[in-house]
């Protein structure tokens, strides 16, 4: 490119300024002071209160564009608890248990019995990330969990050992919280507004799986089933795993008979158990055929 060239750009990036400013001007009190920093250099600016529009912003864009460029059209989203522990964490966390209280012991039991949705997770996300959908030149039905353990690893777990890519949405906590091992590394994102974070789990959903979760999993799951039934989204299949767990937290047919929900939002939830029902209703649901024999 030229001086003269009619489609360079005559501005510089902003990285190229911001190299500018580094070799610039010698130190003084004027440019030493955090007033004469560029605002998208000064972080103590973008922390400020008055900044939380621009932030959310960020939030919304940085994911957004990162997955375009990463050509990902449509993903499964899987939503769970992060205390269900894998079959082989299972025999461990029984017997750490056994010198505990005999709530300890019957947590831990209960705990141990929703082993098999750990396992259920990572057979759905595998079966899915095998099948190497993809549409108008984006990949489809890609897995996209929290991107902590238990269930959420379970997802990633089962993508990665399909060899696919999977994306985790991880959010900042009072306490220790990092991305399991599974997440694709360029795909692995952290939030510290849970309504962006739960915003960019269902922009690209076209299918959501809920496993038996607490606090966290209620939240998200309540909030997407809320959006379908008001019609503010358009329906997708929202997969629940365990009806037994499910039916015994939430009474969904009192809420009907009590008339705050209609009787027609309870067709909102498919019941699954396995990973091969879960599929065989996404498939029905978004008429995808698979290739016969021939093919």
């Amino acid at each position: 490119m030229t001086e003269k060239d009619l489609t360079d750009r005559k501005f510089y990036r902003a990285g190229e300024e911001t190299r500018f400013a580094e070799s610039g001007p010698e130190r003084t009190p004027q440019t030493q002071h955090p007033a004469y920093k560029l605002a998208f250099r000064d972080t103590d600016f973008l922390l400020r209160d008055e900044l939380r529009p621009v932030r959310f912003q960020l939030e919304l864009l940085k994911p957004e564009m990162l997955l375009d460029e990463a050509r990902v059209g449509s993903t499964l989203v899987m939503y769970g608890s992060a205390r269900i522990p894998s079959p082989e964490q299972v025999e461990a966390r029984l017997k750490a248990a056994e010198n505990g209280s005999e709530w300890d012991r019957k947590v831990a039991e209960r705990l141990a019995a929703k082993a098999k949705y750990y396992t259920e997770a990572y057979r759905l996300a595998r079966l899915v990330s095998e099948k190497g959908i993809i549409e108008n030149g984006l990949r489809q039905f890609i897995v996209t969990t929290g991107g902590g353990p238990s269930i959420m690893e379970a997802g990633n777990r089962g993508a990665s050992d399909a060899g696919s890519e999977s994306i985790g949405l991880n959010i900042v906590l009072p306490h220790e919280q990092a991305p399991n091992p599974y997440v694709t590394p360029y795909l692995s994102f952290q939030f510290h507004y849970f309504a962006l974070r739960k915003m960019h789990f269902l922009l690209r959903a076209r299918a959501v799986a809920v496993f038996p979760g607490g606090f966290g999993t209620f939240d998200e799951f309540f909030e997407l089933i809320t959006l379908v039934q008001t019609g503010k989204m358009k329906p997708i299949p929202i997969l629940l795993f365990g009806r037994e767990f499910w039916t015994r937290v939430v009474n969904f047919e009192a809420l009907a008979e009590e008339g705050v929900i209609a009787k027609s939002d309870l067709d909102l939830i498919t019941w699954c158990e396995t990973a091969e029902e879960a599929w065989a209703k996404i498939a029905e649901f978004y008429d995808i055929r698979e290739p016969s024999p021939q093919d």
